[in-house]
């Protein structure tokens, strides 16, 4: 039998939903202008390398090409390389994750991108006015590339109250500064941020039986598992307080 801990919307592989902070639309247009400032200076340095001479018609296809290849592609690319973080989004603390709250691949940076120069911003000529009216709108914040991808835009900065949470059991001090953190999953993360701060409220089966499946996820992304019939509360504990140290210092 299955236990989820019903704190959000978007629920991860382990049926565990997270209480992810979803971006709301002034955040997400403060990330959109970084991005578009930085699209801008791709553009111009684009055209200053375009060779001229051409005739006009194809001066303007060039041109036109080479528009939409930055609009289209630097999204894509640099949201797929990333993880879902573009330069603006990296300053706002925002994130573009998966609505189960995993991590985004190439075809959803893709299809969000297509999106947002199809719809939201650019080709209707209307500055954005449809990616505005339908986030106002929608729960979760989305766009219209939001939707059509199966994405949301989270913020990644953890509350105080959260950061809290993860107290390093000091027994676990010496092991947990010996780990290599490097290749745990953001979700993973969130997922265990969240069973410790609804710990309590789950019964006492639930607690070791969701707790295990999140903390042998994690045990195999770092490569150091848990030991058998350990409690995974101060387990996880120890990752994320390890994870906080290394982060603030």
């Amino acid at each position: 039998m299955s236990h989820t801990i019903r704190v959000g919307d978007l629920v991860t592989g382990e049926a565990v939903v997270l209480d992810l902070r979803v971006a709301q639309l002034a955040s997400r247009a403060v990330a959109f202008v970084f991005d578009v400032a930085v699209q801008f200076l791709l553009l111009l340095l684009v055209f200053l390398m375009t060779p001229i001479g051409f005739d006009d018609a194809l001066q303007s296809a060039l041109a036109l090409s080479l528009t939409v290849l930055v609009l289209i592609g630097y999204p894509t690319l640099v949201e797929s390389l990333s993880r879902g973080r573009s330069l603006g989004k990296l300053v706002m603390g925002l994130r573009v994750v998966r609505d189960d709250g995993g991590s985004i691949r190439f075809r959803h940076a893709l299809v969000r991108a297509l999106g947002g120069f199809f719809v939201d911003f650019w080709a209707l000529g209307l500055g954005g006015a449809v990616a505005m009216f339908v986030s106002l709108f929608s729960p979760k914040g989305k766009r219209v590339g939001d939707y059509l991808a199966g994405t949301v835009v989270i913020h990644t900065r953890v509350p105080k109250q959260e950061v809290e949470l993860a107290e390093m059991p000091p027994q676990l001090a010496e092991w947990a500064r010996g780990l290599d953190l490097s290749q745990l999953p953001e979700e993973l993360v969130l997922a265990a941020r969240q069973y410790l701060s609804r710990y309590q409220e789950l019964g006492e089966k639930a607690r070791f039986e969701l707790g295990a499946r999140l903390a042998d996820d994690v045990g195999a992304a770092i490569r150091s598992p848990r030991v058998e019939f350990t409690h995974p509360h101060p387990y996880l504990a120890a990752v994320l307080a390890e994870r906080r140290r290394r982060a603030v210092g």
